[in-house]
This record gives structure tokens, sequence and C-alpha cells, in this order.
């Protein structure tokens, strides 16, 4: 801040009066918003899920486009790239003490599972969501209740995290195929799609898009190879047969 002279007009100069300083131009910066908000982003959702490997995409996607021309199915089917068997949606927040994204990056990273095989062996038509029917690939028993393991798993670990997923136990893995008018329901085999899960991945969608994003991946573990059986060690463990009676 300067000062300048006050004068007054009989005695001259009787003190002084400061100036406000000169104004200096800033450049406004811009502050980019933080990629991993503490909340939901309008539009955006989470979920687990396994993806198939690019033979098992293929032909889960000819499967589809079989079943959506032999019943004459007018919808929208699924784009190849983006078919992928649901784990496990997002929990709902209710003690969460970092952004959302971070607390359920943190929950995959807490979950230790074993890989499994997929198999896909019948289609059906779920019930009517928002005026069109979900037509689905679902699942072999032996496939629901590996899922359902990995699905309780990563429910526990969000749960960790501070994001509460209701509905656990209720669950029928699938790959959607498409969204269609309404029909009479079906539900049919197929030849098996199978394919080894390796890996489960977070998923980052867009509410009214055909389009998703893997936020991450995390590998499941091999399976223990089962030890081999000694025969021999088996056969001489086996009791003693009784002796037969002598013949008279």
């Amino acid at each position: 801040m300067t000062s300048r002279p006050l004068r007054d007009a009989r005695n001259g100069i009787v003190g002084t009066c400061r100036q406000p300083p000169p104004v200096i131009s800033v450049e406004t910066q811009v502050i980019p918003i933080p990629p991993n908000p503490p909340e939901l982003a309008p539009g955006i959702n989470y979920f687990f899920a396994v993806l198939p490997d690019d033979r098992a995409r293929s032909e889960i996607f000819a499967v589809g486009e079989r079943f959506r021309k032999s019943h004459r199915v007018a919808g929208s089917p699924s784009a190849m790239e983006s078919l992928h068997l649901s784990l496990c949606p997002m929990g709902n927040p209710e003690r969460l003490r970092q952004p959302l994204e971070s607390a359920l990056l943190a929950a995959a990273a807490g979950v230790i599972a074993e890989s499994f095989d997929v198999t896909l062996d019948s289609v059906m038509r779920f019930s009517a969501k928002d005026g069109q029917f979900p037509f689905v690939l679902c699942t072999d028993a032996a496939t629901t209740a590996a899922a359902l393991h990995l699905r309780k798993t990563i429910a526990a670990e969000q749960l960790r995290a501070g994001l509460q997923v209701s509905g656990v136990s209720s669950f029928l893995p699938h790959v959607t195929l498409l969204q269609g008018h309404a029909i009479d329901a079906i539900e049919e085999s197929i030849a098996p799609v199978r394919w080894h899960a390796r890996e489960f991945v977070l998923i980052r969608s867009f509410f009214g898009q055909s389009r998703f994003e893997v936020v991450g991946r995390w590998p499941l573990a091999t399976p223990p190879e089962p030890e081999p059986v000694d025969m021999l060690a088996e056969m001489a463990n086996l009791p003693d047969l009784p002796d037969l009676p002598d013949e008279e």
C-alpha cells in the first residue's frame, strides 16, 4: 500500500493519506473434479462380474443370434464386447470412510477365492424390466455353486469397507443375450458354452448405454491339484478277507 501527501489550501502539507494497492490481474485456475467422488455420480453404477474368454464370447453371441432369429424376438442384442456373467452388485453405502470407488477396490483386493469352470447350458426369458424382457443364458449347478461362493465373499469384503449388499443368497448367475419384447415364456437347453474363470472384475456401467468400463481385475487362485492315489498302498491297507470254509 502506498502514501500520498495530504495538502491544506492555506498551510501546505499537513499529513499523508494511504492509497489502496493497485489491482493485479490474476488468471483463474480451473480445478478438475476428482475421478473418485465420495458418492455415486449420477448415471453411473458399479458391479462385479466374470468375463468370458474370446472363444466363449463368440459362442455366446452366436447363441443369442440364433435365439433371436428362431423366436423372432425384436429387441436390442448385447454387444459382444459387453457380454459378462454378473456376480455381485455394489452395496449400499453405510459407514464409508473413503471414496466410493476406493472402497470397492479395497473390498475386491481382500477377496480370496479359487478359479472355477463356467458352464452355460440353458436359455430362458426373465420377467419384464422396464417393459423389456431379458433373454439370458443360465449356468449349470456346479457353476452356480462356485459363483455364489464368490458372490458371498465379495459381499463380505464390501461390508468390511462400509457397503451393505442385500439379498446375497438370492442369485441366478446368467449372461444377458438381449432385451426384447414380450413373447411366451422360454426355457431351453443348449449345447454347453464353457470357459475357465481365472479372474473377476469391477465394472463401471452407464445408465442407458450399452457400454461399460473395467475399473480393476483380480486373479482367482488356482485350485490345488488332487494328490495322486497310491493304489498299492491302498490295497495294502485293505482288511484281510476271511478264510473260506473247507469243503466237506
